[in-house]
């Protein structure tokens, strides 16, 4: 059984960061890509960034500049750096991770907050 468990998230005012964990356990396949999404009240779930088991990274657009997505592979862990943090941000962030035969597993779930 393939687990995700997430951690990170929290309360953290505009301008400020946050940095997201997520690790990978269980029986899985050769990890390709590891990524985050996010969904926000009423929103559909989006794209935040995602990275290939070479360390190519994609941003969606909204983040672009302000988040670092990053891995390590011999933990199966990636990380989401979080700066200059908008109220636009807050969403429940869930960890995505895709194996070699295209199967996608997802975590649970981090709240993340950005408000005064």
């Amino acid at each position: 059984q393939v687990q995700l468990v997430e951690s990170g998230g929290g309360l953290v005012q505009p301008g400020g960061s946050l940095r997201l964990s997520c690790a990978v356990s269980g029986t899985i396949f050769r990890i390709n890509d590891m990524g985050w999404y996010r969904q926000a009240p009423g929103k559909q779930r989006e794209l935040v960034a995602v990275i290939s088991s070479a360390g190519l990274a994609n941003y969606g657009d909204s983040v672009k500049g302000r988040f670092t997505i990053s891995r390590d592979n011999a933990k199966n862990t990636v990380y989401l750096q979080m700066n200059s943090l908008k109220p636009e941000d807050t969403a429940v962030y869930y960890c995505n991770a895709r194996d070699s035969r295209s199967r996608a597993f997802w975590g649970q779930g981090t709240q993340v907050t950005v408000s005064s």
